[in-house]
């Protein structure tokens, strides 16, 4: 099991405790998942802020910062002989606990001892195990709980700002997802099947020891936004968006997306798309430093985007009157971007609005705009993805034909001769620094003749 030094969990815990000055604080890790029986079970994915600050990457953990009492508990069983037949031999709790600076590790079954049920701070609980576990705890009702905001406002507020040794990992992870897109560009070509692709994806990562960090997109279809379905066979003229990114074994995410043609070279239509979506992408990226704020970096790959819509014919009328109405939603019906950490959209489970808005930056209604997860001044060790991406989807576009929606600015029988386009959307992970910003791990092809060329 890899684990920063025992200095690096002391910290994040003291760190953590300097905000929440009182009570005590109880983080659960995740338990095994079934499949369809007992013991077939999921691969195991441990909580991240359990991760975050404790380390330990076995099922069947929770820990315990006792503030007023001025001491930390692992709760958690040693492994029997029974375990060790099935599973082999293993590092003790004990011991485990040792090398994260904790020295006592209790029974789960004591637990109930420990817990100051008036002063209980805990965050939201995405899995329903451990929902019924606090509320049997607390004797609630799993829907009375409440979990601590004051908690919640205090580790969004640690977790986003990335140390040098989680750069270090997310770029180790960003360098094995770029082999994984340079082996899928390889890969492509027509007549092959989506999923054949999306095994040589797996086998690279695999052959890093690196795991997913979340569902492979890879789809001729890129106008799905989350599309993971793959048995399409590739065709000749075709897009394929490849949406992919792998954790190492410490959980720090890559999340990369590039879209190659499935012919090796783009069409004209294709190309100018593409340059759009590129130019979005790099112009966002370059204007990336402390203190600015995402939503205007949003705003302003979007009107990149309707420029080029508008040259295109695709669109007519004042850039800013569109802009205003949220014309580019039809085009990005997504956000520019997330924050990226130990989750590949880091720290959603404790509410996405926590983490990319604060007081008085409100969510926006627009489509596209509301899906912005990553809206307020950026900080020195943020690290964010940067995905913007243009789709041509047949039923939303229908829809708003329809019911005359943008028709004073959207040219739809123009648009119409792209039903058959899909989408495009290009995507990096920047670190922010002191100064600017810093594209993570090595350099992914993804100009044109960058990728043309791989392709050969």
């Amino acid at each position: 099991m890899k684990l920063f030094s025992a200095e690096t969990y002391k910290n994040r815990r003291n760190n953590l405790k300097k905000n929440i000055v009182k009570g005590k604080i109880l983080f659960l890790g995740n338990n095994e998942a079934p499949m369809n029986y007992t013991d077939n079970t999921f691969r195991f994915r441990q909580d991240s802020s359990f991760l975050y600050y404790f380390g330990i990457n076995l099922p069947g953990l929770s820990a315990l910062i006792d503030i007023d009492n001025d001491q930390e508990i692992i709760f958690g069983h040693e492994f029997s002989m029974d375990d060790i037949i099935w599973i082999g031999p293993h590092e003790s709790l004990a011991s485990l606990a040792q090398k994260v600076g904790v020295e006592k590790t209790i029974s789960p079954a004591e637990i109930d001892k420990y817990i100051n049920k008036n002063a209980l701070h805990f965050l939201p609980q995405y899995r329903f195990d451990n929902q019924i576990f606090i509320a049997e705890l607390l004797n609630q009702k799993t829907n009375e709980l409440k979990p601590s905001l004051e908690l919640i406002k205090a580790v969004v507020s640690q977790r986003s700002i990335k140390t040098h040794e989680e750069i270090v990992e997310m770029t180790k992870s960003v360098n094995v997802t770029r082999e994984m897109h340079v082996t899928a560009m390889k890969a492509t070509a027509a007549g092959k099947m989506e999923y054949e692709v999306v095994g040589k994806i797996l086998e690279t990562m695999h052959a890093h020891n690196a795991e997913l960090s979340y569902p492979v997109i890879f789809s001729v279809n890129g106008q799905t936004l989350h599309n993971h379905y793959h048995g399409n066979k590739m065709q000749a003229g075709q897009l394929a968006i490849n949406d992919s990114g792998c954790e190492t074994e410490m959980g720090y995410a890559g999340d990369i997306t590039r879209t190659i043609p499935v012919s090796g070279k783009f069409s004209q239509k294709q190309k100018d798309i593409y340059e759009t979506v590129l130019e979005m992408e790099v112009s966002s990226i370059e204007s990336l430093k402390p203190g600015l704020m995402y939503k205007d970096v949003h705003l302003s790959a979007n009107k990149i985007l309707l420029t080029n819509l508008k040259t295109l014919g695709l669109v007519t009328g004042n850039i800013e009157d569109m802009l205003e109405e949220g014309v580019g939603g039809l085009f990005m019906p997504h956000g520019l971007g997330h924050m990226i950490g130990l989750d590949v959209h880091d720290m959603e489970a404790l509410g996405e609005n926590y983490v990319g808005y604060r007081n008085g930056l409100d969510r926006s209604t627009q489509l596209g705009l509301k899906s912005l997860r990553m809206a307020k001044e950026l900080e020195a060790g943020h690290v964010i993805t940067v995905e913007p991406g243009c789709y041509f989807i047949p039923e939303l576009i229908s829809r708003y034909k329809t019911e005359g929606k943008f028709k004073e600015f959207v040219n739809y029988s123009k648009v119409e001769e792209y039903l058959d386009f899909g989408g495009i959307r290009i995507e990096d992970n920047v670190f922010i620094t002191e100064t600017g910003h810093q594209i993570l791990g090595e350099a992914i092809p993804k100009t044109r003749e960058e990728v043309e060329e791989i392709m050969r």
